[in-house]
């Protein structure tokens, strides 16, 4: 037992994606030529980071329609992410194979976030109901 506490978010496998993913976008970015470092890096960096933040906000908000709202701006981040992959492809800043990864990584965290977003609109059961319960 690690003695903290697990939040649910946390469990979440589009949250462990996401977390992933940020790792594979330091990496990807270590490459990218110095004149990028408070640009295009930090933009890419910034907005996948953003997904798995988004997440964890999300999770703490006690309507479905509030966490919604987060996974919705947490998809949004995984689409500005894809700009900004584009453009470093664009400016052979970055491999096929890691562009290729990247890409295919996002698009799985994309669906996973659609998924969720739909589960969570439809869900009637909110934490304020279920406080109620208790």
């Amino acid at each position: 037992m690690s003695g903290y506490f697990i939040y649910s978010f946390e469990k979440l496998e589009v949250y462990k994606s996401s977390l992933e993913l940020s790792i594979t976008i330091r990496a990807i970015i270590n490459n990218f030529p110095a004149i990028e470092k408070y640009d295009l890096s930090k933009q890419l960096k910034r907005s996948v980071d953003s997904i798995s933040a988004n997440l964890s906000e999300g999770a703490g908000r006690a309507s479905n329609f509030d966490q919604a709202h987060f996974t919705n701006i947490a998809y949004a981040s995984g689409m500005e992410s894809i700009n900004h992959l584009n453009l470093a492809k664009r400016l052979n800043y970055i491999k096929e194979e890691d562009y290729t990864k990247a890409r295919l990584d996002i698009d799985k965290i994309l669906n996973q976030l659609n998924a969720l977003y739909k589960y969570q609109i439809k869900n009637k059961n909110t934490l304020k109901t279920k406080r109620l319960k208790d």
